[in-house]
């Protein structure tokens, strides 16, 4: 019996695509540091006296729209990679393998309760797997935090290794460069493949956060794999909040001006996800799809996440089996 264990970890959703589950999700991780470098004294008001009181609502909307019959389809996703991550490393290992589980750094399980539980049966080892193959301090950072706080409090300090990031892997891009390619066997190649990475705050980045050169290196080695020359694809940045200058070139702004320039269609694929989520499968494929027709395109095309693609499975297993080979 393997006393070793993996534990994927995802940003988290509501418990339920209502205005009370959005406010709880949004609490939590709005109250995070990482994500709201602002000071508290100025934070606390906005976030206690206009975002909580009135944003839940227009965002339970957001996830009804993608509300699957199963639950959310970030934890539907999650939980599905992780029982073929299992399936997967059994065949690799037999009875070393380690047993897969998931967690998530806002809502439940959190990690810590995923931690502790797993000690609680013995297990001696344990590898954070963040489902975030580029790093930020405002995601895979806030996971340090959450097991530097653990460890603070705990008297038997779990053996916990964690995957900083994963962008730089041959097997990740690889898996990016399939998806791609079988997008484009069904449906052909558009004019363009737009790369739209999850944004941050500019001012992240000029204090160390090595989150955009990740992301400019991921959107190059997966172009240069599919031989696209420069002029047909670009990188852009999404999910602004607020009225500080975030990442550019905006995808909004992108997709708007595109066909004014003759582009008229668009493969648009979202690396900085593993799984899809709320701004992939509502922001993404639904509110900025009807942006760039509206704005006059003719043909828009979202590439999904991995998911839980075969692909995605043989990546994680090859970094399990890496730790604890």
């Amino acid at each position: 019996m393997s006393r070793d264990a993996v534990i994927l970890i995802n940003l988290g959703t509501p418990e339920s695509p209502t205005p009370s589950g959005v406010r709880r999700f949004l609490r939590e991780f709005l109250s995070d540091r990482r994500v709201v470098e602002v000071p508290r004294l100025i934070w606390w008001p906005i976030l206690h006296g206009f975002i909580l009181p009135f944003r839940p609502n227009r965002v339970a909307k957001a996830y009804q729209s993608i509300w699957t019959p199963e639950g959310s389809p970030l934890k539907v996703y999650t939980e599905r990679l992780a029982e073929k991550l299992h399936e997967s490393l059994i065949e690799a290992m037999a009875d070393k393998a380690p047993k897969v589980f998931c967690a998530y750094t806002y809502g439940k399980p959190s990690i810590e309760q995923q931690i502790s539980q797993l000690q609680g049966e013995g297990v001696q080892r344990i590898l954070l797997l963040p489902l975030y193959p580029q790093y930020s301090a405002t995601t895979t950072g806030s996971i340090y935090d959450q097991y530097a706080a653990l460890i603070q409090r705990s008297r038997d300090v779990p053996d916990v290794r964690i995957q900083k990031f994963y962008y730089h892997r041959q097997d990740y891009t690889a898996a990016l460069v399939q998806s791609v390619q079988a997008h484009w066997a069904k449906h052909s190649q558009a004019q363009k493949l737009l790369f739209s990475f999850h944004g941050i705050p500019k001012r992240n980045v000029e204090l160390g956060d090595p989150y955009q050169r990740h992301c400019l290196a991921t959107a190059k080695s997966v172009a240069e794999a599919l031989n696209l020359p420069k002029d047909r694809w670009a990188v852009s940045f999404q999910s602004r909040l607020g009225k500080a200058e975030w990442l550019k070139p905006y995808t909004d702004v992108v997709l708007s001006e595109w066909p004014k320039q003759g582009i008229n269609s668009v493969d648009v694929i979202c690396p900085a996800f593993a799984i899809d989520c709320l701004e992939t499968l509502e922001e993404i494929d639904e509110e900025n799809r009807e942006l760039f027709l509206a704005s006059g395109g003719s043909e828009y095309r979202y590439i999904p996440c991995l998911n839980d693609d075969p692909a995605q499975v043989f990546l994680f297993s090859n970094i399990a089996l890496e730790h604890f080979a």
